[in-house]
């Protein structure tokens, strides 16, 4: 099996790494991660004639390794477009192990999510994964020592049918403590006080100076303008937790959540064809 790996948060963070060695059991492993964070930018792509740095990272392993200074989506189509003979060659995208959860409506802006799609939309099966912890030094061993089974057992019973992604989220909660996998819908919520003044005492609070996970921009300022950052809190707007994936890995189970690169709402176009 010829698997494909990226991520949002860049070559150097510790999940991708343990993917690299799970996936390694699976098959040929190629690696094409952005070179620094990518967090949030969904399937955003680097368009315009922006240059773009690439180098290949013999150092690292399992498999090949390369690092593109672009968004996860790049990464997957630059993988495809130079490490295989053809665009079709992968078996198997997958992207993560991702610092933080991806459950919910953190799906719709992951960039982890994004380079999974782009997998899908290329016809090549797809499954992110993402750790409920930004911390970048997390826990992940009950990941390395439950995503193998997961894996298999998904590869085992794809459907025969192109387009789908599966959205994996592991609790941050020792191995002991996991309570199982459920097969989820995606839960709903949103952020609400997304926006505070830029304060660099409030960013080295928060942990956003000194983690590699978060690349702060400062930009000269022009005259008139004030500077703010976002973060944001979480507000959950589902009262099911036996099916939404998000209150299923806060109890502390490992979630299965199928999405699918066709974004059309079949039931919505039904109704419309009949006005």
């Amino acid at each position: 099996m010829r698997i494909l790996l990226s991520n949002d948060d860049g070559y150097r963070a510790a999940g991708i790494h343990v993917l690299a060695r799970v996936m390694a059991a699976f098959g040929d492993v190629t690696v094409v991660a952005p070179k620094y964070h990518q967090s949030a930018m969904s399937m955003a792509v680097s368009l315009g004639g922006k240059q773009l740095s690439y180098k290949d990272l013999p150092e690292e392993g399992p498999g090949r390794w390369s690092y593109l200074d672009s968004t996860p989506a790049s990464c997957v189509k630059w993988g495809l477009e130079f490490k295989y003979e053809n665009r079709h060659d992968p078996d198997l995208v997958v992207s993560g192990i991702n610092h933080g959860s991806n459950a919910s409506s953190g799906a719709n802006y992951s960039a982890t999510m994004g380079a999974a799609e782009e997998g899908a939309i290329n016809g090549i099966k797809a499954i992110a994964v993402s750790l409920c912890d930004h911390n970048p030094d997390a826990d992940l061993s009950a990941v390395e020592a439950l995503l193998p089974g997961i894996i298999q057992k998904l590869l085992d019973n794809w459907p025969d049918r192109e387009g789908i992604i599966y959205n994996i989220n592991f609790p941050s909660i020792p191995l002991s403590e996991i309570k199982g996998v459920k097969a989820a819908r995606q839960g709903k919520g949103h952020w609400v006080k997304e926006f505070e003044a830029w304060d660099e005492a409030r960013l080295e609070a928060l942990g956003l100076t000194s983690s590699f996970l978060w690349q702060q921009e400062r930009v000269e300022l022009e005259e008139g303008e004030k500077a703010c950052f976002m973060k944001g809190e979480f507000v959950s707007t589902d009262d099911d937790p036996s099916s939404a994936d998000h209150l299923l890995v806060k109890q502390g189970w490992i979630t299965i959540t199928p999405f699918c690169a066709d974004g059309t709402d079949y039931q919505e176009l039904e109704r419309l064809r009949k006005l």
